[in-house]
């Protein structure tokens, strides 16, 4: 801005709005000082460079706001996780899909996590059962990120919303 612009001539665009074409830079910053404004570089890499007279304080305010706007709109997903276990209960199995579509309505990946303890680990066929059942009651909402996988004693699978 101002003083730092070193291209011998530029593109000047005033604080109307109107472009005056290609001027000598002493020219653009003698407007802007009658003008009571700066001179601000708003596209450097132009060539010539373009140059507009505006309020440098109310320009770089109104930037940060774009990009204060720019990263509210923008969706986090985070990655939930529901524990379970080859024994589980159907009442408890019922709430822990409660809390799986909530989280997926909510625009959150969910991790499914069964630990198998002790002598669990000869019977994986009950926990691909549930895994199986699981995938089932929510492919309306979801969509299968990871296919269920053994990692040591656990079974994880993970599914993300659908869009």
């Amino acid at each position: 801005m101002n003083s730092a612009i070193t291209s011998p001539e530029v593109r000047l665009v005033d604080e109307m709005g109107e472009m005056h074409g290609v001027v000598e830079l002493s020219k653009a910053q003698e407007m802007a000082d009658n003008a009571g404004l700066d001179l601000v570089e708003v596209s450097p890499n132009a060539e010539p460079p373009v140059c507009k007279i505006l309020d440098y304080g109310k320009y770089k305010y109104e930037q940060q706001k774009k990009a204060n706007e720019a990263r509210k709109k923008q969706k986090t997903s985070s990655l939930k996780e529901v524990k379970l276990s080859p024994r589980i209960e159907k009442n408890d199995y019922d709430v822990k899909m409660r809390n799986a579509k909530r989280f997926l309505d909510a625009g959150d990946k969910v991790k499914v996590t069964m630990r198998f303890r002790g002598r669990e680990m000869a019977h994986q066929d009950i926990g691909r059962e549930i895994f199986t059942n699981i995938r089932a009651e929510l492919e309306e909402i979801s969509t299968v990120e990871l296919q269920p996988k053994f990692e040591g004693r656990q079974m994880i699978m993970i599914l993300g919303p659908k869009t």
